[in-house]
Formats: C-alpha cells, sequence, structure tokens
C-alpha cells in the first residue's frame, strides 16, 4: 500500500482505539469474545477435529478470486466450510474493535504490517504461531510481532526501488555519484528553471519515500527494533547527514515542483514518462502506469549512498490476521499455514495479484526464474528494508515528519533545526497520548 493510506489509517487508529475500548468497558488481549472459553485448546484437546466448522474470509475485492480458488482445497483437508467475503481491508480493520464483540467481523482478514502490532496489543487480534519451515526471516516476523507476541502471518512484501529509463542509460545506476553525475548532464536540464535537472527524482518530500535515505545514513524511528519511543532516532548525527543530502538535491539541481508535498509525485511520474529523466524511486504500485505508457524501463534496487551503505527503505506489505473474538480460532490457524505455504503463494503471484509473497521459498522460485525484473528487485531491496514501527506511537511520527523535509529543502530551516523540531513534535505528541 502507497504511505498515504498507511498514513490516514495511522492517524485514526489511537483516537479510535481508546473510544471503542471505552465502549467496551477497557477489553484486553486477555479477552476470547467467547464468555472466556479458549477455542484453540479445546480443538487441540480434540485431537485437531475442525468438522463442521465454518471460516469466513473477509479480503479485498483483488483478493476475492484467488480465496474461492484455493478454499475448495482447505474445506476438503479439513472438512470444513469457508465463506469467502468481499470487504474493505481498511473499513473492516477499523470496525473490528466494536464489530469483533458483535460477531460481525470475519474469522480472518488482511492487515498492513504497520497496522498489526497495535490492534493485537489493543485484543482484537488472536495470537499466533508461524510454521517452523523456514518460510520467514527475521524481518518477516519482525513484521507481524508486538512485545514479543506474533499477532500475524506475513503475506505479501513490498518494498521501494529504482525505475530506470533503458532508453536514456545503457543500464541501471548502481551509485548516488553516478546518480549525481546524469544531473550534470544538459540533456536533463528542466526546461524553465536554469540549473536544475530532472536526470534522477525521489519524492523525498514525503516522509514515506525519503525515509530509506535517512536510514542508510544511519537515523531511525524508534529505538530497539522500532519499539522504544523514548528513543527517538530521526535528528541523530546520521539522520540530519541523509537530509543534509536531500537538501542539496532541493537546493542546488532539483525544479520547484519537488517540493510540493501534495504534487511531487505526479510530476515525477509524468517526467519520467515523457522521458525527461532516467531514473526515480517508487513502489511497485507505480509499475502500472509505465506499463501502460508503453516506455521501455527497467528495475533495480535503489543505487548505495554517498557513504557506502544500502539505501534502506521501510519494509511493507500486508500480513493474514485472525479476530480475536473469533469461535473458530484454531481453524483459523491451519487457514493462515494454508494460504502462505509454498505452493498457494505461487499461486497468488503466478496467477493473481502478482504481489511478491513473503515466503521465503516462493522468493527464492520468482528470484531464481529470473524472468520478473520487478520482482527480483523488490526481493532483493527488502532484504535492506527496515520494518517499519507497527505501534500506535508511529501515527505521532507521520504527524510530527510530515514538513521535516520541505523545511529543510526549501532553506527554512537548516537540516538540524528541521530534524529537532520534527522529533520534539513526535516526543511530545507521545507523551501527552501515550
Amino acid at each position: 500500500m502507497e504511505k498515504s493510506q498507511w498514513k490516514k489509517y495511522a492517524l485514526g487508529f489511537v483516537s479510535a482505539s481508546a473510544l471503542v475500548l471505552a465502549a467496551c468497558g477497557g477489553d484486553t488481549a486477555e479477552d476470547t469474545g467467547t464468555d472466556g472459553e479458549d477455542t484453540t485448546e479445546s480443538t487441540e484437546a480434540t485431537g485437531g477435529s475442525y468438522d463442521g466448522q465454518t471460516l469466513e474470509v473477509g479480503v479485498g475485492a483483488d483478493y476475492v478470486a484467488y480465496a474461492e480458488d484455493i478454499a475448495a482445497d482447505f474445506e476438503e483437508e479439513f472438512g470444513v466450510t469457508v465463506e469467502v467475503t468481499e470487504r474493505d481491508m481498511f473499513d473492516t480493520l477499523e470496525a473490528l474493535p466494536l464489530d469483533g464483540p458483535a460477531e460481525l467481523a470475519p474469522d480472518v482478514m488482511l492487515s498492513p504490517y504497520d497496522r498489526i502490532g497495535g490492534l493485537g496489543q489493543q485484543g482484537h487480534l488472536a495470537e499466533v504461531t508461524l510454521p517452523d519451515d523456514e518460510r520467514y526471516d527475521e524481518t518477516d516476523a519482525t513484521q507481524v510481532t508486538a512485545n514479543d507476541t506474533i499477532y500475524g502471518a506475513p503475506f505479501v512484501i513490498e518494498a521501494l526501488v529504482m525505475y530506470y529509463n533503458n532508453d536514456l542509460v545503457d543500464k541501471a545506476p548502481e551509485t548516488f555519484e553516478e546518480l549525481e553525475a546524469l544531473a550534470e548532464e544538459e540533456r536533463f536540464a528542466f526546461e524553465g528553471e536554469e540549473g536544475t535537472s530532472t536526470a534522477f527524482l525521489a519524492n523525498w518530500v514525503d516522509f514515506y519515500n525519503s525515509y530509506g535515505l535517512i536510514s542508510g545514513f544511519g537515523g531511525y524511528v524508534f529505538g530497539e527494533n522500532g519499539t522504544d519511543t523514548s528513543d527517538v532516532g530521526l535528528n541523530n548525527e546520521g539522520a540530519i547527514e541523509g537530509i543534509s543530502y536531500a537538501a542539496d538535491w532541493f537546493q542546488n539541481r532539483w525544479p520547484e515542483g519537488m517540493l510540493d508535498v501534495t504534487s511531487a509525485g505526479d510530476f515525477i511520474d509524468d517526467q519520467f514518462i515523457q522521458g525527461n529523466t532516467a531514473a526515480i524511486i517508487n513502489g511497485p504500485w507505480g509499475a502500472g502506469n509505465y506499463n501502460e505508457s508503453g516506455m521501455d524501463y527497467g528495475v533495480a534496487k535503489v543505487p548505495t549512498l554517498p557513504n557506502g551503505e544500502e539505501y534502506a527503505p521501510f519494509a511493507g506489505g500486508k500480513g493474514w490476521v485472525i479476530n480475536s473474538y473469533s469461535e473458530t480460532t484454531g481453524l483459523a490457524q491451519e487457514w493462515l499455514d494454508f494460504v502462505t505455504n509454498e505452493e498457494n503463494m505461487m499461486l497468488l503471484f503466478d496467477e493473481y495479484t502478482n504481489e511478491i509473497p513473503a515466503n521465503q521459498m516462493a522468493r527464492t522460485q520468482i528470484s531464481d526464474a529470473g524472468d520478473n525484473e520487478l520482482a527480483a528487485a523488490v526481493i532483493a531491496q527488502y532484504d535492506t528494508a527496515v520494518p517499519m514501527p507497527n505501534i500506535p506511537e508511529m501515527a505521532e511520527v507521520w504527524t510530527g515528519a510530515e514538513t521535516m523535509m520541505f523545511d529543510a529543502g526549501s532553506g527554512n530551516k537548516t537540516p538540524e533545526e528541521a530534524a529537532n523540531d520534527a522529533v520534539q513534535i513526535i516526543e511530545e505528541n507521545i507523551e501527552q497520548k501515550y
């Protein structure tokens, strides 16, 4: 999902959850939604029999056909009925705190990784186990873990990558020094703004898009792998160095439109499609526009940063989660294991959404095949990516860092001032709200 969607729902998460908890009398993670009966244990006690149970799988329109396809085999294997219902992912998650206790929510659903920890800590997601078959690595597990508790099964992955125009460069740039050299070439001069270039463009005025730069230079959101909110690392020495590097592009190379947070993304796409830009940074969701334009482009990892380190964007994607109020949590766990196995993950990739599976064996298959450049780039970039903190306090980061790059890039503040002011807002909001 694009950052705008993550941010939209993250900002409303805390207040909505607080309201719901008050209405529900302070539900906790210990609530089962079944009058205290632990359905998982009772299923285990009966030998794992699920005969006659019904599992509702609530997914968005783009996953309905896929879920229905694999449901038949699941029904046959476990002797159950699977009801696949079309539900908007974000709407379902927003409603879960109320719909769960009211038995209106599906038993299993999908969630962006950054929302799983908060919903789990609020008691709305059931604890799950991940199969011990090496289908996930540490980054995958981190995406669905909060306070050492696993609340979901990784499903698909995303990461920002570099797209480049094959008609303008012979091969993918491998370092930012190469991008800087391209920006010196007259053929990429932006008409109407002397001294500016569109050779390389990245939407760094937006925090989600600029985080890979900041992180690659040594900045971070929260300490202790995104869990220590008392340690905000967006104004440390490395973060300021990264912000300074971006400010140099804004002030000395890029057209003024690159500082417009509302339109910079569209400007970048337009310049790339029109053949005015050699390389850009964007997510896998951008490929649709480039394919439709008919342009000849390639995809690769983002080049090595000037400090010699890898670009380290947020690691995004979605995971399967279980409604903690469900009466079929044992069966739901079976679905999570089933839907994320290698065969079903390759089916998703090959026949349906073309999204990159979280399953490591499926990823290896895709990489070894070598016939999908975008998929290979996302998989390679994901190895350098950083899991986005999946705790409620992340909402305050979107607010506090919203204008950080604009302030530094426009020269309204020094990079250090911009970083310090952003961190101050984040820390004050966390102190007031949590």
